[in-house]
C-alpha cells in the first residue's frame, strides 16, 4: 500500500472556531475540494489526518474509521456532486470526513458535544446528508431504493453505497444484493475492506475478501494493468487492462461472488491511492450497469496507536495524542463484570456457551474468547442469525448467552418472538448499554427494550440496582431453565457494590423493599437507584414517610407488592432509564388499573421521542430524569 511523506501541517485561526489547517480551512463545501488543484490533495488529507487525531482527542469519537477512509471521501467529493448525488455510509460512523468537507470543518471539535455535530449523519444535520445512520447493514438497501426512485422519476444522479466488508454478513445487505440486478441499470457500492468492523471480521465472507486481497497472481496482473494505464492512458487501452484483470481474477477466482448477484466487480484496488481512485470513480461515473468497487483501506491510518489497536479506536473517549492513552475508570463497568462472571461461571458448567454479534470488546467477551474459545461464538454483524444460533444451542440443551447492545437486540425481535419465546427456549439474552448511551446519541440509546420485550410472553426480563445483584441475576439466568430471561445494564459503572463470593438465587418475579414508609412509594428500576435514593432523602426532609421499592423484575412483575404499597401509600413514584411509552411506570398502571387501584402513578422516564445526543447529566437534567422533578410530581398529591 503506497505511503507518501506527509508534509507540515500549516495552521490558520479563524475567529469564533477552532484552528483549522491551512487548506482545510478553505474548505466551505464540496466545490472547494473540486477547485483546489490535484497536486495538493495529498496534502488536504494529511491536513484532515491531524485535526480529526487532534480535535477527537478531545471530544472521543470513531477515529480508527475515519482516518481509514479519508482519500475515499476526498475522490468521492472530487468526482461526484452532493447533495445532486447521493452519498450513504454503511453505519455513518465514518462520516467525519464526509462532514469537514460538507461544511462542517470548522466545527468538527464540537462532535459529540452538546449541541455540537452528531457523531452519525444526519438528515437534519446538512442537506448532504442524503441518509441517517447508525446501525451495520442499511446502506445497501437504502442506496438501491433511493436508486430505484430516481429511476421512476427520469433522473439522472448518482447513488453511491459506502459499505464495511463486515456489512455484508449483514441480512439487509445480502438481500439488497440479491434485489440488485433486478432493479436498477446505474448504482455504485463501495466495498471498504479493512479486516476490521469493530473487531476483527470473522466468516466465509471476510476469508473471502482476505483470499482476494492476498492472492499473489492476481495482485500480480492487477498491479501490472494499473501500471500499464497509467503509462499508456486512454479507454481502449483502460478497457483491455480491465480484461486482462477480470479474466485473471475469473480464472483464479471463478465463483466471484459479486458477478454472480448482478454486480460488475472492480478491484481490489489501493484504498489510499488518490489518483487512482479518482480515475476510478470517473470511469465508474459513466457504466450504465450496477458496479462493486473494491478498495483496501488501514483502519487508523496516519495514527500509529489507532494502526497498532484497531478495536479500542474503532469509537473511544478522549486520548492523550502522544500515544493514544486513555484513562482506566476506577470501578469496573457493568461490561467488564458481564464478561468476567459468564466466563468464571462457564469454567464450572461447560453447558454455558457465550454469543456475541461481532463485539468481543464492547460486550467483553473477549475474556470468555480467551479463556474458552471453543464455547466462544462472533457470528458477525448478524443479530438475527445469533438469536437463531442461540436457539439451536438451547434446544440441545446448551445454556447459551447472547450478549449484544440493546439498540442492536431490536433487530432480533422477529426471533426472540417466534423463535425463542414460542417454543420456551431458555436463550439468555444479556442487552448492555440499555438506557442511555449519551455521546452516541439516538440510533444508540437503548431506551426501547422494555416495550420491545414485555409484550412477549413467557419471557422473563430483569434489572440490577447495582453490580452485586448484577451478579445474582446472572446466576439466576445460567440456572432458569423454563424459556427465555433477558436482563439489561448500562453503559459504564454502577455505584461500586463488590459482589458477593456465592451470588444468590433469586425468586422469579420478586421485589426487595429496600426502606418501608406510608406517605409516598417509589418503585426505581434498575441504576435509576442513586436518584430515587436521593428523592427519597428530600421527601424525607419535608417531613413524609418513604417507602423505597426495589422491583428487580420488569416482568413478571411483583404484583401482590406493588398493590400492597399502591393500597396504603398517597401517590406511588416510578423511575426508569428507559422511554415512558410501554415502559416499566406504565406496567404498573396497568397492574394498578386491573386491580381497581386508584392511587396515582407519577413516572420518571424518558419522553416519547428520540433523545440527541450529549452529556447523560445534561440530558437528565433536560428531561426531567431528577430528584428535585420526582419531589414536585409526588407533591402535588400530598
Amino acid at each position: 500500500m503506497s505511503q507518501q511523506q506527509a508534509p507540515t501541517i500549516k495552521m490558520t485561526t479563524k475567529s469564533g472556531s477552532s484552528n483549522l489547517p491551512e487548506l482545510l480551512s478553505q474548505i466551505k463545501g464540496p466545490e472547494d475540494v473540486k477547485a483546489l488543484p490535484e497536486e495538493k490533495l495529498p496534502e488536504l488529507c494529511e491536513e484532515i489526518r491531524h485535526t480529526l487525531i487532534h480535535s477527537l482527542s478531545r471530544t472521543g469519537g470513531h477515529l480508527g474509521p475515519n482516518l481509514g477512509v479519508v482519500e475515499l471521501t476526498v475522490a468521492m467529493h472530487r468526482v461526484f456532486e452532493t447533495p445532486e448525488d447521493k452519498f450513504l455510509f454503511d453505519v455513518s460512523h465514518q462520516g467525519y470526513v464526509h462532514k469537514m468537507l460538507t461544511g462542517r470543518a470548522d466545527t468538527i471539535h464540537t462532535i459529540r458535544t452538546p449541541g455540537g455535530l452528531n457523531g452519525f449523519l444526519l438528515r437534519t444535520e446538512s442537506e448532504h446528508d442524503c441518509y441517517g445512520a447508525g446501525h451495520a447493514g442499511t446502506a445497501f438497501s437504502a442506496a438501491l431504493g433511493m436508486a430505484s426512485a430516481r429511476d421512476l422519476k427520469g433522473g439522472d444522479n448518482h447513488v453511491v453505497a459506502v459499505a464495511g466488508d463486515a456489512a455484508f454478513t449483514c441480512g439487509a445487505t445480502l438481500e439488497a444484493m440479491n434485489n440488485v440486478a433486478d432493479t436498477t441499470d446505474r448504482l455504485i457500492v463501495v466495498l471498504n475492506d479493512n479486516e476490521w468492523s469493530i473487531d476483527r471480521n470473522v466468516g466465509a465472507l471476510a476469508k473471502y475478501f482476505n483470499a482476494l486481497q492476498t492472492h499473489p497472481t492476481y495482485a500480480s496482473v492487477r498491479e501490472k494493468a494499473s501500471e500499464f494505464v497509467g503509462k499508456i492512458g486512454g479507454e481502449t487501452v483502460r478497457k483491455f487492462a480491465h480484461k486482462v484483470e477480470r479474466n485473471a481474477k475469473n480464472l483464479l477466482l471463478p465463483n466471484v461472488i459479486f458477478e454472480k448477484f448482478g454486480l460488475h466487480y472492480y478491484g481490489p484496488i489501493d484504498g489510499h491511492d488518490l489518483p487512482l481512485l479518482i480515475s476510478t470513480f470517473e470511469h465508474l461515473k459513466t457504466k450504465n450497469e450496477p458496479v462493486i468497487l473494491h478498495i483496501i483501506t488501514e483502519k487508523g491510518r496516519g495514527y500509529e496507536p489507532a494502526l497498532a489497536n484497531p478495536g479500542k479506536f474503532h469509537g473511544l473517549g478522549t486520548y492523550k495524542i502522544e500515544d493514544g492513552s486513555t484513562a482506566a475508570g476506577s470501578t469496573p463497568t457493568y461490561s467488564e463484570i458481564f464478561g468476567r462472571t459468564v466466563t468464571d461461571f462457564a469454567k464450572k458448567d461447560p453447558a454455558i456457551t457465550a454469543i456475541t454479534a461481532a463485539m468481543p470488546g464492547g460486550t467483553k467477551l473477549e475474556v470468555f474468547k480467551k479463556e474458552l474459545p471453543e464455547r466462544y461464538f462472533d457470528v458477525g454483524i448478524a443479530e438475527e442469525h445469533g438469536a437463531l444460533f442461540a436457539c439451536g444451542h438451547a434446544t440441545q440443551g446448551l445454556k447459551p448467552f447472547f450478549a449484544v447492545y440493546s439498540t442492536f437486540m431490536q433487530r432480533a425481535i422477529d426471533m426472540i418472538m417466534h423463535d425463542m419465546a414460542l417454543q420456551n427456549l431458555p436463550v439468555r439474552l444479556c442487552m448492555d448499554r440499555a438506557g442511555l448511551s449519551g455521546d452516541d446519541g439516538p440510533t444508540h440509546h437503548g431506551l426501547f427494550d422494555i416495550a420491545y420485550l414485555r409484550g412477549i410472553p413467557g419471557i422473563i426480563h430483569m434489572q440490577p440496582k447495582d453490580e452485586d445483584e448484577f451478579v445474582d441475576m446472572l446466576w439466576t439466568m445460567a440456572n432458569y431453565e423454563e424459556g427465555p430471561s433477558a436482563i439489561r445494564y448500562p453503559r459504564g459503572a454502577g455505584i461500586g457494590a463488590t459482589p458477593k463470593e456465592q451470588p444468590a438465587l433469586l425468586e422469579i418475579g420478586k421485589g426487595e423493599v429496600l426502606q418501608d414508609g406510608d406517605d409516598i412509594a417509589i418503585i426505581s428500576l434498575g441504576h435509576m437507584y442513586a436518584v430515587a435514593l436521593e428523592t427519597k432523602e428530600q421527601l424525607e426532609a419535608l417531613g413524609h414517610s418513604v417507602a423505597l421499592i426495589n422491583p428487580r423484575f420488569i416482568k413478571p412483575l411483583d404484583a401482590e407488592l406493588i398493590r400492597s404499597y399502591a393500597e396504603k401509600c398517597k401517590v406511588v413514584v416510578t423511575m426508569e432509564d428507559h422511554v415512558l411509552s410501554n415502559g416499566f411506570g406504565a406496567s404498573v398502571i396497568e397492574l394498578l388499573s386491573d386491580s381497581s387501584i386508584k392511587t396515582p402513578v407519577e413516572r420518571i422516564g424518558w419522553p416519547d421521542e428520540f433523545i440527541d445526543h450529549g452529556k447523560e447529566d445534561q440530558l437528565r437534567q433536560q428531561h426531567g430524569m431528577t430528584a428535585e422533578n420526582a419531589v414536585q410530581l409526588a407533591s402535588r398529591h400530598l
